[in-house]
């Protein structure tokens, strides 16, 4: 029998259809791999009482004949999502013991497909970070490390407790949010694929609100097969989520036919920025040549608003997230912080339920958000957005779909970028742009940088076109081979 820790979701759900391991033996390997991932800081909560007893009720299903699309398989569920009666944190000291009394309709959606629920994942604090530093419950660390160089690093944020975990072999799967590239970035960072799907195709209900104009829940996993079949088992309508999209769940699965002949894929050249790392820029030349070897045509494009996207990302965001954020006061759930009058308790209990990265982006979004400057910032921020909008509009005439890396770096070092949140956000800016357009976006691992970090390329699609994005991806798979495995390994632990 192979190690089961090792099974792709799609391996491991054959193995559980074909009688080879139950769904109990699955978990228990994994709730082991879980306990052994603990040097990473992946996991907030662990949940194997639960997991266990949802896998023996996943056996009971399948000795009946009644089995979901992800029956027994063991997922890892980032901490942003309410889960019933387990605590969610949102990776801050503001929501200490919160127990929701209701679940995340993405959650829902997955235990319907019979999916065992491992424990929660590690986040920066409200999602607000891209490399998993800023979470009030420490730093998660990446299972890779460089070549001859032992030092911990980042796995990306703000989904790095599920990529690392997926990586990590703790996991076969797991949620995670894409608010500007918290998905795509740590799937890259970790040498996984992490898919955000178009705003609207899963429903927001029940996750812990960024930004929510760009907030999307997807799926992290090590293919792109287990991709489909994770996103949809997540997506779907839901009446009590008003930006959810009313639209039926395609069957991502036979998607994946293996052919991009006839299809065209556009090389944005606004993403050819100066400085870009040569080993990201010989990355994406193998990518062109791979989906040109497999028949699809290169297709010479301009966004020309790229330029622009991230700083708008960074007055949209932060506008929104000081809205969202507002309802932390001490009062309703969490933290609560005794001072004698009321005000003082209110802005006591912020300043120490919030951590630094998280009150910055408040200070910036109340500042856009302020008489005098609303019109000078946010409004022209969303007057850009639409220019972003309209050139992915424009360029999708033209094209099947966008190819350009993921990331402008592989991961680094904890600590090597702390002092400096502009350089924090520039790892974002590959992948801001679709957030804003809020276009279905997949990373792919595709290569190795020079120090022996994975790297990926990330394919960007039309809106609810998340078929043709899996499709492509899944040649560049194929043609990229990815077998690089991460210095620390839970199943050899």
């Amino acid at each position: 029998m192979a190690v089961l820790t090792d099974l792709t979701l799609a391996q491991a759900r054959a193995g559980l259809d074909s009688g080879e391991f139950t769904a109990a033996e699955l978990t228990e390997a994994h709730v082991r791999a879980v306990e052994a991932v603990r040097p990473l800081n992946a996991f907030i909560t662990e949940t194997p009482e639960q997991a266990l007893a949802e896998a023996a009720l996943s056996d009971q299903r399948r000795r009946s004949g009644e089995t979901g699309a992800m029956d027994g398989i063991p997922i890892a569920i980032k901490d942003l999502f309410c889960t019933e009666g387990v605590l969610t944190t949102a990776g801050s000291h503001i929501l200490d013991g919160f127990r929701p009394t209701y679940e995340s309709t993405v959650t829902v959606n997955l235990k319907a497909a019979g999916a065992v629920f491992l424990g929660k994942a590690n986040l920066d604090e409200f999602a607000m970070g891209s490399s998993n530093v800023t979470s009030y419950y420490g730093p998660v660390e990446n299972p890779w490390r460089r070549e001859g160089d032992n030092r911990p690093l980042v796995p990306g944020g703000s989904s790095g407790g599920s990529a690392s975990a997926v990586a990590a072999r703790a996991a076969i799967a797991a949620t995670g949010t894409d608010t500007g590239g918290s998905i795509r970035q740590p799937a890259s960072f970790c040498g996984i694929v992490g898919m955000k799907p178009t705003y609207g195709r899963c429903s927001r209900w029940g996750i812990v609100a960024f930004a929510s104009s760009l907030d999307q829940a997807g799926p992290l996993a090590r293919t792109v097969h287990d991709a489909a079949i994770m996103l949809g088992a997540m997506a779907g309508h839901d009446a009590k989520d008003s930006t959810s999209a009313p639209l039926p769940v395609p069957d991502f699965e036979a998607a994946l036919s293996g052919d991009v002949h006839g299809l065209k894929i556009g090389i944005p050249a606004e993403y050819r920025m100066d400085g870009i790392p040569a080993d990201i820029d010989k990355l994406w030349r193998r990518g062109i040549d791979w989906l040109t070897a497999a028949g699809a045509e290169m297709v010479d494009i301009s966004l020309p608003h790229t330029k622009y996207a991230l700083p708008t990302y960074y007055i949209i965001g932060p506008a929104e997230a000081s809205s969202n954020l507002a309802r932390y006061d001490g009062v309703r759930y969490g933290l609560r912080v005794n001072a004698d009058a009321l005000v003082d308790m209110y802005e006591e209990t912020r300043g120490a339920g919030f951590g630094a990265e998280v009150r910055r982006r408040v200070l910036i979004g109340t500042y856009v958000l302020s008489a005098g400057y609303y019109d000078a910032y946010y409004l022209k921020a969303q007057r850009v957005r639409a220019l972003i909008v309209r050139d992915f509009a424009e360029a999708f005439e033209k094209v099947d779909a966008i190819l350009t890396p993921t990331a402008p770096s592989a991961a680094f070092a904890i600590g090597e970028k702390n002092d400096d949140p502009i350089a924090m956000y520039l790892n974002d800016v590959f992948t801001v742009p679709s957030s804003l357009a809020g276009l279905p976006a997949i990373s792919v691992p595709a290569g190795l940088s020079s120090d022996g970090l994975p790297l990926g390329l990330q394919l960007i699609g039309r809106a609810f076109d998340e078929a043709t994005v899996l499709r492509v991806g899944g040649v560049l798979e194929e043609a990229a081979d990815f077998s690089a495995r991460p210095a620390f390994d839970a199943g050899a632990a």
